[in-house]
């Protein structure tokens, strides 16, 4: 069973830092973008960084300058590193990722994570 599983979220003080990750498992040959997405309580889920394989992170202004993304192909891991959190910052923070499941050759699929909670205490 192919699925992606987010960890590193937690209750931080403004100011602090958190790392998430995302490991993605299963029978997987490929993987193209990976990107983090954020959805506060009753608002609209949004990205806030993608990367894929070969090109630049790119990152949207919503935490522009005070996040991270990395991966690790060997790992087939994602990361997340949040830096100088804020209030606003709490939501639910998802993993995403296009996994090529059936072949090397064949299209991607998107995968979403279960999410990962993140709160950011004044």
């Amino acid at each position: 069973q192919v699925q992606l599983v987010e960890s590193g979220g937690g209750l931080v003080e403004a100011g602090g830092s958190l790392r998430l990750s995302c490991v993605a498992s299963g029978r997987i040959f490929g993987i193209n973008t990976m990107a983090w997405y954020r959805q506060p309580t009753g608002k609209q889920r949004e990205l806030v960084a993608s990367i894929d394989s070969r090109g630049p992170p790119i990152y949207e202004d919503v935490m522009r300058g005070r996040v991270t993304i990395s991966r690790d192909e060997a790992k087939r891991t994602v990361y997340l590193q949040m830096d100088n959190l804020k209030p606003d910052d709490t939501a639910i923070y998802f993993c995403n990722a296009d996994l090529l499941t059936h072949s090397a050759w064949s299209p991607a699929r998107n995968y979403w994570g279960q999410g990962t909670q993140v709160t950011v205490s004044s």
